[in-house]
């Protein structure tokens, strides 16, 4: 893998955080968030030199990371200290993607960002994605929803059977991305797909 120009080898999760290289799992649930854990500790969790002092946890940097990450984030909640189990679908997605901001990466990976939450929350998160791409940070979404990529994305590279069929930039339409997903190559082969 090339980063910035240079190669990097990556050999597991946290030497791809120190590369500022950041997943987001689809399965928030399982992989995303810690559920029992309070919201500030999730956030934190990806690099607790930030919220240290010696071997000590610093509460305080915790908290200020916590509250700036989570009014950012837009997420609605009673506090920081609350447990990540008693907030929505939605509002435990923006705490993950929280988490993976708190280490200000360079790339950020997101694998259906948007599944199972509410309008609204999938409204600020695109927004949220858009930011990010406009600071510096490369996003790469992942997703199965059409119109999300159409509307989040700038380039679409569409994968077939483990192989590149074709990106998508500019005026990219739904048509265009099935057309390459099902290898149709003409317009007039496209109805029988649908």
């Amino acid at each position: 893998m090339v980063l910035n120009g240079e190669p990097v080898t990556i050999r597991d999760y946290p030497s791809a955080v120190r590369k500022g290289l950041v997943y987001l799992s689809e399965d928030r649930k399982a992989s995303g968030v810690f559920l029992d854990m309070s919201i500030s500790a999730n956030i934190s969790v990806l690099d607790l030199k930030r919220v240290t002092s010696g071997i000590l946890l610093d509460r305080k940097a915790e908290a200020d990371q916590a509250h700036r990450l989570t009014q950012k984030m837009g997420v609605r909640m009673g506090g920081i200290g609350d447990a990540v189990s008693s907030l929505s679908g939605g509002n435990q997605q923006k705490v993950a993607i929280a988490k993976q901001i708190s280490v200000n990466p360079k790339i950020i990976i997101m694998d259906e960002p948007t599944r199972g939450i509410d309008v609204g929350a999938k409204t600020e998160i695109h927004k949220l994605l858009r930011e990010l791409a406009q600071s510096g940070v490369g996003v790469i979404v992942i997703s199965s929803e059409l119109p999300e990529l159409i509307g989040v994305c700038d380039r679409v590279v569409v994968i077939r059977e483990g192989r590149v069929a074709g990106e998508l930039s500019g005026a990219m339409t739904e048509e265009a991305v099935i057309r390459l997903a099902s290898g149709v190559t003409n317009t007039g082969d496209l109805a029988d797909v649908a």
